[in-house]
Protein backbone atom coordinates (compact mmCIF):
# COMPACT_ATOMS: atom_id res chain seq x y z
CA UNK A 1 0.00 0.00 0.00
CA UNK A 2 1.44 3.37 -1.03
CA UNK A 3 2.20 5.99 1.60
CA UNK A 4 0.81 9.55 1.74
CA UNK A 5 4.19 10.88 0.56
CA UNK A 6 4.19 8.59 -2.46
CA UNK A 7 0.73 9.79 -3.44
CA UNK A 8 1.81 13.40 -2.90
CA UNK A 9 4.74 12.92 -5.29
CA UNK A 10 2.39 11.38 -7.87
CA UNK A 11 0.13 14.44 -7.77
CA UNK A 12 2.99 16.95 -8.11
CA UNK A 13 2.45 18.95 -11.26
CA UNK A 14 -1.06 17.56 -11.68
CA UNK A 15 -3.75 20.24 -11.74
CA UNK A 16 -6.31 18.15 -9.85
CA UNK A 17 -7.75 20.64 -7.34
CA UNK A 18 -10.47 22.37 -9.35
CA UNK A 19 -10.71 26.08 -8.62
CA UNK A 20 -7.65 25.94 -6.35
CA UNK A 21 -3.87 26.01 -6.77
CA UNK A 22 -2.72 22.37 -6.73
CA UNK A 23 0.91 23.50 -6.49
CA UNK A 24 0.10 25.49 -3.35
CA UNK A 25 -1.36 22.35 -1.77
CA UNK A 26 1.80 20.35 -2.55
CA UNK A 27 4.07 23.13 -1.31
CA UNK A 28 2.14 23.53 1.95
CA UNK A 29 2.14 19.78 2.59
CA UNK A 30 5.85 19.38 1.89
CA UNK A 31 6.82 22.40 4.00
CA UNK A 32 4.79 21.25 7.00
CA UNK A 33 6.02 17.67 6.64
CA UNK A 34 9.64 18.84 6.86
CA UNK A 35 8.79 20.78 10.01
CA UNK A 36 6.97 17.90 11.68
CA UNK A 37 9.61 15.22 11.08
CA UNK A 38 11.97 17.29 13.23
CA UNK A 39 9.62 16.75 16.18
CA UNK A 40 9.06 13.51 18.10
CA UNK A 41 5.72 12.58 16.49
CA UNK A 42 3.71 15.23 18.34
CA UNK A 43 -0.02 14.85 18.95
CA UNK A 44 -1.75 17.28 16.60
CA UNK A 45 -5.14 18.93 16.78
CA UNK A 46 -6.11 19.92 13.23
CA UNK A 47 -8.64 22.76 13.37
CA UNK A 48 -7.87 24.48 10.06
CA UNK A 49 -10.98 26.17 8.55
CA UNK A 50 -9.44 26.70 5.08
CA UNK A 51 -9.94 23.51 3.00
CA UNK A 52 -6.61 23.52 1.13
CA UNK A 53 -4.63 24.13 4.31
CA UNK A 54 -6.67 21.45 6.05
CA UNK A 55 -5.93 18.67 3.55
CA UNK A 56 -2.28 19.76 3.20
CA UNK A 57 -1.89 19.66 7.00
CA UNK A 58 -3.64 16.29 7.13
CA UNK A 59 -1.33 14.70 4.56
CA UNK A 60 1.78 16.21 6.20
CA UNK A 61 0.81 15.01 9.68
CA UNK A 62 -0.01 11.47 8.54
CA UNK A 63 3.16 11.28 6.43
CA UNK A 64 5.23 12.34 9.44
CA UNK A 65 3.67 9.57 11.56
CA UNK A 66 1.95 12.00 13.92
CA UNK A 67 -1.26 11.12 15.75
CA UNK A 68 -3.68 13.66 14.26
CA UNK A 69 -7.10 14.60 15.61
CA UNK A 70 -9.48 16.11 13.06
CA UNK A 71 -11.54 18.91 14.58
CA UNK A 72 -14.55 21.00 13.70
CA UNK A 73 -13.35 24.63 13.55
CA UNK A 74 -16.84 25.73 14.62
CA UNK A 75 -16.87 23.92 17.95
CA UNK A 76 -17.78 26.24 20.83
CA UNK A 77 -15.71 26.89 23.94
CA UNK A 78 -17.26 24.06 25.97
CA UNK A 79 -16.64 21.54 23.19
CA UNK A 80 -13.05 22.66 22.74
CA UNK A 81 -12.49 22.30 26.49
CA UNK A 82 -13.79 18.73 26.31
CA UNK A 83 -11.45 17.93 23.39
CA UNK A 84 -8.40 19.55 24.96
CA UNK A 85 -8.96 17.71 28.23
CA UNK A 86 -9.18 14.41 26.36
CA UNK A 87 -6.37 14.86 23.84
CA UNK A 88 -3.80 17.10 25.55
CA UNK A 89 -2.20 18.03 22.20
CA UNK A 90 1.37 19.04 21.56
CA UNK A 91 0.54 21.14 18.49
CA UNK A 92 -2.61 22.88 17.28
CA UNK A 93 -2.73 23.51 13.53
CA UNK A 94 -5.24 26.07 12.30
CA UNK A 95 -7.21 28.73 14.06
CA UNK A 96 -6.62 29.72 17.66
CA UNK A 97 -8.86 27.84 20.06
CA UNK A 98 -10.84 29.88 22.56
CA UNK A 99 -10.92 28.20 25.95
CA UNK A 100 -9.78 28.56 29.53
CA UNK A 101 -6.05 27.86 29.31
CA UNK A 102 -5.76 27.35 33.09
CA UNK A 103 -8.26 24.47 32.88
CA UNK A 104 -7.03 23.15 29.59
CA UNK A 105 -5.96 19.70 30.65
CA UNK A 106 -7.41 16.92 32.75
CA UNK A 107 -5.38 15.94 35.83
CA UNK A 108 -5.31 12.34 34.52
CA UNK A 109 -2.86 12.06 31.59
CA UNK A 110 -3.83 9.92 28.61
CA UNK A 111 -1.30 7.96 26.54
CA UNK A 112 -0.09 9.57 23.35
CA UNK A 113 -1.98 7.06 21.27
CA UNK A 114 -2.50 3.31 21.50
CA UNK A 115 -2.00 2.97 17.74
CA UNK A 116 1.03 4.23 15.77
CA UNK A 117 0.29 6.66 12.91
CA UNK A 118 -3.31 7.03 14.04
CA UNK A 119 -5.96 9.30 12.52
CA UNK A 120 -8.67 10.31 14.98
CA UNK A 121 -11.98 11.26 13.35
CA UNK A 122 -14.65 12.94 15.48
CA UNK A 123 -18.00 11.28 15.98
CA UNK A 124 -20.62 12.72 18.26
CA UNK A 125 -23.38 10.19 17.72
CA UNK A 126 -26.86 11.33 18.71
CA UNK A 127 -25.86 12.48 22.22
CA UNK A 128 -23.66 15.32 21.00
CA UNK A 129 -20.72 14.24 23.20
CA UNK A 130 -17.50 14.33 21.16
CA UNK A 131 -15.37 11.24 20.86
CA UNK A 132 -12.76 10.17 18.31
CA UNK A 133 -12.76 6.96 16.28
CA UNK A 134 -9.20 5.70 15.84
CA UNK A 135 -8.35 5.07 12.19
CA UNK A 136 -5.11 4.61 10.29
CA UNK A 137 -4.03 5.33 6.72
CA UNK A 138 -4.58 1.62 6.07
CA UNK A 139 -8.19 1.50 7.32
CA UNK A 140 -9.08 4.57 5.24
CA UNK A 141 -7.38 3.13 2.15
CA UNK A 142 -9.22 -0.18 2.61
CA UNK A 143 -12.45 1.81 2.37
CA UNK A 144 -11.21 3.61 -0.75
CA UNK A 145 -10.28 0.33 -2.43
CA UNK A 146 -13.64 -1.26 -1.59
CA UNK A 147 -15.45 1.76 -3.04
CA UNK A 148 -13.43 1.74 -6.27
CA UNK A 149 -13.87 -2.01 -6.72
CA UNK A 150 -17.63 -1.81 -6.14
CA UNK A 151 -18.09 0.95 -8.70
CA UNK A 152 -15.35 -0.46 -10.99
CA UNK A 153 -13.46 2.84 -11.13
CA UNK A 154 -9.85 3.70 -11.86
CA UNK A 155 -10.25 7.36 -10.93
CA UNK A 156 -12.80 8.98 -8.63
CA UNK A 157 -13.74 12.60 -9.27
CA UNK A 158 -15.48 14.22 -6.29
CA UNK A 159 -17.53 17.39 -5.83
CA UNK A 160 -17.35 17.88 -2.05
CA UNK A 161 -19.83 20.02 -0.10
CA UNK A 162 -19.44 18.16 3.21
CA UNK A 163 -16.92 19.09 5.93
CA UNK A 164 -13.43 17.66 5.54
CA UNK A 165 -13.01 17.02 9.27
CA UNK A 166 -15.96 14.62 9.08
CA UNK A 167 -15.57 11.14 7.59
CA UNK A 168 -18.08 12.02 4.84
CA UNK A 169 -15.90 14.82 3.46
CA UNK A 170 -12.53 13.28 4.29
CA UNK A 171 -13.26 10.07 2.35
CA UNK A 172 -14.22 12.06 -0.75
CA UNK A 173 -10.79 13.67 -0.62
CA UNK A 174 -9.09 10.33 0.00
CA UNK A 175 -10.79 8.69 -3.00
CA UNK A 176 -9.83 11.46 -5.40
CA UNK A 177 -6.34 12.13 -4.05
CA UNK A 178 -5.24 8.48 -4.11
CA UNK A 179 -6.95 7.46 -7.36
CA UNK A 180 -5.61 10.30 -9.53
CA UNK A 181 -9.05 11.93 -9.70
CA UNK A 182 -10.22 15.54 -9.66
CA UNK A 183 -11.39 17.17 -6.44
CA UNK A 184 -13.58 20.21 -6.00
CA UNK A 185 -14.49 21.74 -2.64
CA UNK A 186 -17.51 24.05 -2.38
CA UNK A 187 -19.43 25.18 0.74
CA UNK A 188 -22.99 23.89 0.56
CA UNK A 189 -24.40 27.39 1.10
CA UNK A 190 -22.57 28.56 -2.02
CA UNK A 191 -23.95 25.64 -4.02
CA UNK A 192 -27.46 26.32 -2.74
CA UNK A 193 -27.04 29.95 -3.82
CA UNK A 194 -26.35 28.79 -7.38
CA UNK A 195 -22.52 28.56 -7.53
CA UNK A 196 -22.34 25.25 -9.40
CA UNK A 197 -18.86 25.49 -11.02
CA UNK A 198 -17.99 24.68 -14.60
CA UNK A 199 -17.43 20.92 -14.50
CA UNK A 200 -18.63 17.93 -16.48
CA UNK A 201 -21.03 16.65 -13.82
CA UNK A 202 -21.43 13.28 -15.54
CA UNK A 203 -17.82 12.51 -14.56
CA UNK A 204 -18.25 13.35 -10.86
CA UNK A 205 -19.57 11.89 -7.63
CA UNK A 206 -21.26 14.23 -5.16
CA UNK A 207 -22.19 13.28 -1.59
CA UNK A 208 -25.18 14.78 0.20
CA UNK A 209 -27.16 14.26 3.38
CA UNK A 210 -30.98 14.06 3.08
CA UNK A 211 -31.68 17.62 4.23
CA UNK A 212 -29.23 18.97 1.62
CA UNK A 213 -30.86 16.91 -1.13
CA UNK A 214 -34.27 18.16 -0.06
CA UNK A 215 -33.15 21.79 -0.32
CA UNK A 216 -31.53 21.34 -3.73
CA UNK A 217 -34.63 19.63 -5.11
CA UNK A 218 -36.70 22.66 -4.15
CA UNK A 219 -34.81 24.64 -6.83
CA UNK A 220 -35.74 23.32 -10.32
CA UNK A 221 -32.48 24.59 -11.85
CA UNK A 222 -30.32 22.88 -9.20
CA UNK A 223 -32.41 19.71 -9.39
CA UNK A 224 -31.85 19.56 -13.15
CA UNK A 225 -28.11 20.16 -12.65
CA UNK A 226 -27.96 17.42 -10.01
CA UNK A 227 -29.49 14.93 -12.44
CA UNK A 228 -26.36 15.18 -14.63
CA UNK A 229 -24.00 13.74 -11.98
CA UNK A 230 -22.47 10.31 -12.46
CA UNK A 231 -23.66 9.39 -8.95
CA UNK A 232 -25.25 11.27 -6.04
CA UNK A 233 -24.25 9.44 -2.85
CA UNK A 234 -26.78 9.89 -0.05
CA UNK A 235 -25.99 9.13 3.59
CA UNK A 236 -25.40 10.55 7.04
CA UNK A 237 -29.00 10.14 8.17
CA UNK A 238 -32.09 8.12 7.15
CA UNK A 239 -33.82 9.36 3.97
CA UNK A 240 -37.61 9.42 3.87
CA UNK A 241 -39.54 7.70 1.10
CA UNK A 242 -41.09 10.92 -0.23
CA UNK A 243 -37.60 12.38 -0.76
CA UNK A 244 -36.46 9.25 -2.60
CA UNK A 245 -39.52 9.36 -4.85
CA UNK A 246 -38.92 13.03 -5.60
CA UNK A 247 -35.29 12.32 -6.56
CA UNK A 248 -36.40 9.41 -8.73
CA UNK A 249 -38.99 11.62 -10.44
CA UNK A 250 -36.19 14.10 -11.23
CA UNK A 251 -34.14 11.22 -12.72
CA UNK A 252 -31.32 11.78 -10.25
CA UNK A 253 -28.77 8.96 -10.15
CA UNK A 254 -29.06 8.55 -6.40
CA UNK A 255 -27.04 5.99 -4.45
CA UNK A 256 -28.36 5.63 -0.88
CA UNK A 257 -25.57 4.40 1.39
CA UNK A 258 -25.11 2.80 4.79
CA UNK A 259 -22.01 3.40 6.84
CA UNK A 260 -20.56 5.37 9.72
CA UNK A 261 -17.42 7.04 11.03
CA UNK A 262 -16.34 3.76 12.60
CA UNK A 263 -16.32 1.99 9.19
CA UNK A 264 -14.60 4.87 7.33
CA UNK A 265 -17.79 5.79 5.47
CA UNK A 266 -20.06 3.39 3.59
CA UNK A 267 -20.01 -0.38 3.73
CA UNK A 268 -23.19 -0.73 1.65
CA UNK A 269 -24.43 1.27 -1.34
CA UNK A 270 -27.34 1.01 -3.74
CA UNK A 271 -26.20 1.52 -7.32
CA UNK A 272 -28.02 4.34 -9.18
CA UNK A 273 -29.42 1.97 -11.80
CA UNK A 274 -31.19 -0.02 -9.10
CA UNK A 275 -32.45 3.12 -7.40
CA UNK A 276 -34.02 4.40 -10.61
CA UNK A 277 -35.82 1.04 -10.98
CA UNK A 278 -37.60 1.68 -7.67
CA UNK A 279 -35.32 0.03 -5.10
CA UNK A 280 -35.32 1.95 -1.79
CA UNK A 281 -32.83 -0.19 0.14
CA UNK A 282 -29.25 0.72 1.08
CA UNK A 283 -27.98 -1.72 -1.55
CA UNK A 284 -25.29 -4.38 -1.65
CA UNK A 285 -22.43 -4.82 0.80
CA UNK A 286 -19.14 -3.43 -0.56
CA UNK A 287 -16.28 -5.87 -1.28
CA UNK A 288 -14.23 -4.89 1.77
CA UNK A 289 -17.04 -5.67 4.24
CA UNK A 290 -19.30 -8.44 5.47
CA UNK A 291 -22.62 -7.91 7.26
CA UNK A 292 -24.62 -10.41 9.30
CA UNK A 293 -27.99 -9.93 10.98
CA UNK A 294 -28.10 -11.35 14.48
CA UNK A 295 -30.63 -12.03 17.20
CA UNK A 296 -30.23 -10.60 20.74
CA UNK A 297 -28.62 -13.97 21.54
CA UNK A 298 -26.04 -13.38 18.77
CA UNK A 299 -27.50 -16.06 16.47
CA UNK A 300 -27.14 -15.33 12.75
CA UNK A 301 -30.57 -14.81 11.19
CA UNK A 302 -31.74 -15.84 7.72
CA UNK A 303 -32.77 -13.45 4.93
CA UNK A 304 -35.73 -11.15 5.52
CA UNK A 305 -35.43 -11.57 9.31
CA UNK A 306 -34.95 -8.34 11.21
CA UNK A 307 -32.20 -8.17 13.80
CA UNK A 308 -29.06 -6.41 14.99
CA UNK A 309 -26.53 -5.44 12.32
CA UNK A 310 -23.00 -6.79 12.83
CA UNK A 311 -20.16 -5.64 10.58
CA UNK A 312 -16.82 -7.19 9.72
CA UNK A 313 -14.53 -5.01 7.63
CA UNK A 314 -10.87 -4.11 7.22
CA UNK A 315 -11.90 -0.43 7.21
CA UNK A 316 -13.14 -0.64 10.81
CA UNK A 317 -11.81 1.83 13.35
CA UNK A 318 -9.51 0.34 15.96
CA UNK A 319 -11.36 1.89 18.90
CA UNK A 320 -12.40 5.17 20.48
CA UNK A 321 -9.50 7.26 21.72
CA UNK A 322 -7.75 6.33 23.93
CA UNK A 323 -9.16 2.78 24.12
CA UNK A 324 -9.03 0.06 21.45
CA UNK A 325 -11.76 -2.43 20.56
CA UNK A 326 -11.23 -6.00 21.83
CA UNK A 327 -11.89 -7.36 18.32
CA UNK A 328 -10.75 -4.97 15.64
CA UNK A 329 -12.57 -6.59 12.71
CA UNK A 330 -16.11 -7.11 14.05
CA UNK A 331 -18.47 -4.38 15.16
CA UNK A 332 -22.04 -4.74 16.41
CA UNK A 333 -23.88 -1.51 15.78
CA UNK A 334 -27.02 -0.03 17.27
CA UNK A 335 -28.95 -0.35 14.01
CA UNK A 336 -31.76 -2.80 13.29
CA UNK A 337 -32.30 -4.14 9.78
CA UNK A 338 -32.51 -7.13 7.47
CA UNK A 339 -30.95 -8.46 4.28
CA UNK A 340 -33.42 -9.33 1.54
CA UNK A 341 -33.22 -12.15 -1.02
CA UNK A 342 -31.36 -9.86 -3.47
CA UNK A 343 -28.64 -9.35 -0.85
CA UNK A 344 -29.60 -5.71 -0.25
CA UNK A 345 -29.46 -4.34 3.28
CA UNK A 346 -32.57 -2.60 4.60
CA UNK A 347 -32.29 -0.35 7.66
CA UNK A 348 -35.29 -0.22 10.03
CA UNK A 349 -33.93 2.15 12.65
CA UNK A 350 -31.77 2.45 15.72
CA UNK A 351 -32.34 0.00 18.53
CA UNK A 352 -31.60 2.68 21.15
CA UNK A 353 -34.15 5.02 19.53
CA UNK A 354 -36.87 2.37 19.68
CA UNK A 355 -39.91 3.53 21.62
CA UNK A 356 -41.81 1.01 23.73
CA UNK A 357 -45.33 2.35 24.25
CA UNK A 358 -48.02 0.20 25.87
CA UNK A 359 -45.82 -2.86 25.26
CA UNK A 360 -45.56 -2.17 21.50
CA UNK A 361 -42.27 -1.49 19.70
CA UNK A 362 -42.23 1.67 17.59
CA UNK A 363 -39.38 2.86 15.33
CA UNK A 364 -39.26 6.65 14.83
CA UNK A 365 -38.16 6.45 11.17
CA UNK A 366 -41.45 4.82 10.13
CA UNK A 367 -43.54 7.52 11.81
CA UNK A 368 -41.35 10.34 10.50
CA UNK A 369 -41.68 8.99 6.95
CA UNK A 370 -45.47 8.82 7.20
CA UNK A 371 -45.76 12.37 8.51
CA UNK A 372 -43.30 13.76 5.95
CA UNK A 373 -45.36 12.15 3.19
CA UNK A 374 -48.31 14.40 4.10
CA UNK A 375 -46.34 17.44 2.94
CA UNK A 376 -47.51 19.28 6.07
CA UNK A 377 -44.11 19.47 7.79
CA UNK A 378 -40.78 20.94 6.69
CA UNK A 379 -38.88 18.74 9.16
CA UNK A 380 -39.74 16.32 11.94
CA UNK A 381 -38.22 14.09 14.60
CA UNK A 382 -40.00 11.45 16.68
CA UNK A 383 -38.87 10.61 20.21
CA UNK A 384 -40.30 8.79 23.23
CA UNK A 385 -40.98 10.63 26.47
CA UNK A 386 -41.51 8.88 29.84
CA UNK A 387 -45.14 8.31 30.77
CA UNK A 388 -46.59 6.66 33.89
CA UNK A 389 -49.40 4.92 31.97
CA UNK A 390 -47.84 3.98 28.59
CA UNK A 391 -44.20 3.65 29.65
CA UNK A 392 -43.30 6.04 26.84
CA UNK A 393 -45.44 8.24 24.66
CA UNK A 394 -44.69 8.87 21.01
CA UNK A 395 -43.84 12.55 20.66
CA UNK A 396 -43.52 14.51 17.41
CA UNK A 397 -41.33 17.60 17.34
CA UNK A 398 -41.83 19.25 13.99
CA UNK A 399 -41.52 22.34 11.82
CA UNK A 400 -44.87 22.99 10.10
CA UNK A 401 -44.59 23.72 6.39
CA UNK A 402 -47.12 26.52 6.92
CA UNK A 403 -47.86 28.52 10.10
CA UNK A 404 -51.58 27.76 9.66
CA UNK A 405 -51.06 23.99 10.04
CA UNK A 406 -52.27 22.77 13.41
CA UNK A 407 -52.09 19.51 15.33
CA UNK A 408 -55.58 18.31 14.41
CA UNK A 409 -54.70 18.67 10.70
CA UNK A 410 -51.66 16.42 11.15
CA UNK A 411 -53.58 13.91 13.24
CA UNK A 412 -56.27 13.59 10.57
CA UNK A 413 -53.67 13.27 7.78
CA UNK A 414 -52.04 10.15 9.30
CA UNK A 415 -55.14 8.30 10.53
CA UNK A 416 -55.02 5.85 7.62
CA UNK A 417 -51.22 5.71 7.44
CA UNK A 418 -50.24 4.48 10.92
CA UNK A 419 -51.65 2.11 13.51
CA UNK A 420 -53.15 3.91 16.48
CA UNK A 421 -50.33 3.00 18.88
CA UNK A 422 -47.78 4.48 16.44
CA UNK A 423 -49.49 7.86 16.12
CA UNK A 424 -47.94 10.64 18.22
CA UNK A 425 -49.82 11.44 21.41
CA UNK A 426 -47.95 14.71 21.76
CA UNK A 427 -47.14 17.25 19.04
CA UNK A 428 -44.64 20.07 19.56
CA UNK A 429 -44.24 22.68 16.79
CA UNK A 430 -40.83 24.44 16.66
CA UNK A 431 -39.03 26.86 14.34
CA UNK A 432 -35.82 24.81 14.05
CA UNK A 433 -34.55 21.33 14.89
CA UNK A 434 -31.03 20.80 16.33
CA UNK A 435 -29.34 19.11 13.35
CA UNK A 436 -25.61 19.20 12.61
CA UNK A 437 -24.02 19.74 9.18
CA UNK A 438 -24.47 16.03 8.38
CA UNK A 439 -28.20 16.24 9.05
CA UNK A 440 -28.00 14.21 12.28
CA UNK A 441 -30.24 15.25 15.13
CA UNK A 442 -28.85 16.04 18.57
CA UNK A 443 -31.15 13.95 20.75
CA UNK A 444 -29.92 15.51 23.98
CA UNK A 445 -30.96 18.98 22.80
CA UNK A 446 -34.20 17.58 21.38
CA UNK A 447 -35.11 16.03 24.73
CA UNK A 448 -34.62 19.43 26.38
CA UNK A 449 -36.89 21.07 23.79
CA UNK A 450 -39.56 18.41 24.37
CA UNK A 451 -39.41 18.65 28.17
CA UNK A 452 -39.53 22.46 28.05
CA UNK A 453 -42.65 22.34 25.86
CA UNK A 454 -44.43 19.53 27.69
CA UNK A 455 -47.39 20.64 29.82
CA UNK A 456 -46.84 20.09 33.55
Amino acid sequence: METPLEYLKKRTGDDWLIGEDSRQFTSLAEKLFLQLIQENQPKILLSEPEPIKFIASFIAAVAAGCPVFLCNPNWVKQEWQQVLDLVQPDIILGQEITTNRQQRYSPIPYPQSPIPNSIMIPTGGSSGKIRFAIHTWETLMNSVQGFRKYFQLTQVNSFCVLPLYHVSGLMQFMRSFTSGGKFLIKPFKALEAGEKCNIEASEFFISLVPTQLQRLLQNPELAAWLSHFQTVLLGGAPAWRELLEQARHQNIRLAPTYGMTETASQIATLKPEEFLKGNNSSGQILPHAKVTIRSPNNEILDINNTGIITIQTNSLALGYYPETFPNNHQFQVDDIGFIDKQGDINIIGRNSNKIITGGENVFPSEIEAAIRATGLVADICIIGLPDSHWGEIVTAIYIPSDPEIYTNTLQTAIENKLSKFKRPKQWIPVKTLPRNSQGKINLEQLQKIAITNTPA
